[in-house]
This record gives C-alpha cells, sequence and structure tokens, in this order.
C-alpha cells in the first residue's frame, strides 16, 4: 500500500514537471531580531528530493505547486538549505550522505556497514559542491526532517555527537569518517521533527498482513514494493544490498524501534517536533479519513489504519491509540520516540536534550510540505518556528 501510494506520487508529480512554479509574493522582511541565526537544513522524506536534484527546480519538494519554500525563507533573512538523500536508502545511508553534502566531502557509508548491508563504502563527492560554506561549532545548524526526515536527521545528530563505535573498531584511524569519531555534538543547535514516524507506520504492518494472506512472506512483500517505487522514485545504487539497509525497513513498526534503540536525545541540542492528524473519529472508536482535507491518495490507507489493531511480525502489540492518523503515519508515533524524555511545548520553559511536542497540527502528512493536488501555503508556519529557535537564548 505504501509503496503503491508513494509511486503514485511521485507520477502525479512527474505530470506536473512542465508546470512554471508558483511565485511567492515579494513581502517585507519577517524574520525577527534573532539571539541566533544558524543555517537551517531540511530534510525529505521517503522517496523525495531537494536541491541537488533537478525535479526540484519544476516542484520543489519544500512549498510544491505553492512555490520554492527555500527562496522565500532566505529573501526573508533566513539561511535555509535543502539537502538530497537517498530517497529509498536507510537512515544510516541517508546521515552519511547528509553529512558529506554538508561538509563537502565524499559519502563514506562506513567500512563495517558497506560489507554488512553489502553496497560500496564510498559514494558521490561534494568536494566541488558542498550544501553549507561553514559547519563547525561556530557555525551551527538547526535541522527540519519531514517524515523519514524525521529519523534520518536524529540518527545524524546522535553520529555527530558520538560516532559509531562499531565503525571505530574495525577502521584504521587514518582511514575512519570524522562522521564516526563523534565529538560534533556542539555543531547541531537544534532538530525538528515534521509528521516523522519515530516508532514506524502501521500501514507497513497492515501491508504485511495482507500479503501474508497471498503467501508472500514480508521480505517478498518489502522486495516487491520497491520494484514498483523504484522506476518511478530512482534507480537503487546498490540493487543488492541487505533489505534492512532500505527505508522501508526502518519505518516499518519493529525496524524503527530497532532503530530508536541506537538513537537517543543528545544534550545540549533542542528538539521539537509536529504530529499531524486529519481523520474523525467514528461511533465505534475507529477512525476515518476527513476527506474534503486529505489528499485522496491517502484515503485508502487512513481508514485500514483508521481501524487496525494487531501485532506486528516482531510482536510489538498495536492498539487503539495507533489509529489516529495523517493518512501514512500514525499520530502517536510523530508525537516523539518512545522512552525518549518530551514534555509539552512550553514558550516560556523550552527545555534542551528533551523533545520539545508541539500540539497536534491538524492535516495530512503532506500539509507541512505544501500539499500536492491541494496547495497549502505553508510560509507562516515556518518563519513563525524559525523566529522561535532564533529567539532561544
Amino acid at each position: 500500500m505504501l509503496g503503491k501510494i508513494i509511486a503514485l506520487i511521485m507520477a502525479i508529480l512527474a505530470l506536473f514537471s512542465s508546470l512554471t512554479q508558483a511565485v511567492f509574493p515579494e513581502k517585507p522582511s519577517v524574520m525577527e531580531e534573532p539571539v541566533t541565526n544558524y543555517s537551517y537544513v531540511f530534510v525529505h522524506g521517503l522517496s523525495g528530493w531537494g536541491s541537488y536534484d533537478i525535479q526540484n527546480t519544476a516542484v520543489p519538494y519544500w512549498g510544491m505547486l505553492g512555490g520554492d519554500l527555500m527562496k522565500y525563507l532566505n529573501k526573508q533573512g533566513f539561511r535555509c538549505y535543502s539537502a538530497s538523500v537517498a530517497p529509498i536508502g536507510s537512515a544510516w545511508d541517508r546521515a552519511c550522505e547528509l553529512y558529506a553534502q554538508l561538509t563537502g566531502t565524499r559519502v563514506d557509508y562506513g567500512k563495517e556497514h558497506s560489507e554488512r548491508c553489502g553496497h560500496d563504502r564510498f559514494g558521490k563527492d561534494y568536494s566541488r559542491i558542498p550544501l553549507l560554506k561553514e559547519f563547525d561549532a561556530e557555525h551551527k545548524i538547526n535541522l527540519l526532517g519531514h517524515s523519514f526526515g524525521g529519523a534520518t536527521v536524529r540518527l545524524f545528530t546522535k553520529l555527530m555527537a558520538d560516532g559509531s563505535e562499531t565503525e571505530r573498531t574495525v577502521t584504521d584511524e587514518t582511514d575512519i569518517s570524522p562522521f564516526f569519531t563523534g565529538g560534533k555534538a556542539d555543531w547541531i543547535y537544534s532538530v525538528t521533527s515534521l509528521a516523522a514516524p519515530h516508532n514506524g507506520t502501521s500501514s507497513l504492518t497492515i501491508d504485511a498482513k495482507q500479503t501474508t494472506e497471498t503467501a508472500e512472506t514480508p521480505k517478498q512483500y518489502v522486495e516487491g514494493m520497491m520494484t514498483q517505487v523504484i522506476p518511478v522514485a530512482t534507480r537503487d545504487p546498490f540493487p543488492n544490498r541487505d533489505i534492512r539497509d532500505y527505508a522501508q525497513y526502518d519505518l516499518s513498526v519493529d525496524g524503527a524501534l530497532e532503530l530508536n534503540e541506537k538513537i537517543s536525545a543528545v544534550p545540549g541540542v533542542y528538539y521539537f517536533s509536529f504530529a499531524c492528524y486529519c481523520c474523525k473519529q467514528n461511533a465505534d472508536g475507529t477512525y476515518s479519513p476527513v476527506e474534503k482535507d486529505m489528499e485522496s491518495l491517502f484515503h485508502r490507507s487512513s481508514d485500514l489504519m483508521g481501524a487496525f489493531v494487531g501485532e506486528t511480525e516482531g510482536g510489538y502489540y498495536l492498539d487503539e491509540s495507533w489509529q489516529m492518523n495523517d493518512g501514512l503515519v500514525n499520530t502517536i508515533s510523530a508525537r516523539y520516540p518512545f522512552g525518549e524524555p518530551h514534555r509539552d511545548f512550553d514558550k516560556n520553559n523550552i527545555e534542551a536534550g528533551v523533545w520539545n511536542v508541539f500540539p497536534d497540527v491538524y492535516g495530512d502528512h503532506m500539509y507541512l510540505q505544501g500539499e500536492l493536488l491541494k496547495t497549502k501555503d505553508v510560509k507562516p508556519f515556518y518563519v513563525t518556528h524559525l523566529n522561535l529557535i532564533n529567539g532561544i537564548g
């Protein structure tokens, strides 16, 4: 289901590629007097794209048909950049690519990881086209991740802080990427997740159960899903990689909870989260999509998620609290990673090292991205949030 929806979304976007993108009207600067004014790096979700991708010119991921959000925010005085990480790769691979883009280096997926997952250790070289001119403790960044971009920026921040003991153990110190040596927690100022499935999405559990009934194993199902998504989204550079090295594994409830065991909030970094919902509760307690407000592509998945209770393949029980959703992600999963310190957002008491959880946002999974067939003006939302981060001090 999820793979088919993503493939359909990408196909629709391809039809829009010849359209002239909308231009935001000129407005006076809306950036308030900042306490800090660090750069903002936006990281897309599954099958998404960023500034390094040609499709971003026709249909910017951030803003969609409503216009380029990055250009607008930059005009207001914020320094904003959109990364381009593996559309279908794992959170690990995406984090490694993000590091290379930010530091202007060649992608190093790690000796241990690449050998275990069955793909090349090194990837694209960004030394001539870095995303940022400066990135260090004096030039910190704020990270924002939509959907699977949330897991990407969380893992990236953890690796920046602590590195990877596994990679340090098997790699000569003269050969290891600085990304895996840690000690860079103070390079990150804040992390914001946007409709991110921190604890996975039940849509993949539902898909797996449906395909199991047709005699497919979960592994066969995921592989079949990938063949549907890849031709539309991107060519897989590592077609023989381990099945656990794909985004879909990390997006499953079992995979996400496994990933969460390796990630924890970094002290000193500010964490914010926004979860979405676009459904209504029925008389029997289940949830159905609000069809007039939700992209039609999500109606079927929202209906199924809104009525599902049951166990994942790994034995994790999804109860009724998982039924509220935004069409692709369960609202409960997007609020914060289970087991992490968290608190309701309080503008007068923003803590570092703790998830500051905003009230649930009414809107579907693409609402904070700018929508797809609908058009949502997300400029005010981001201006408000970026001003908030700039005002911490």
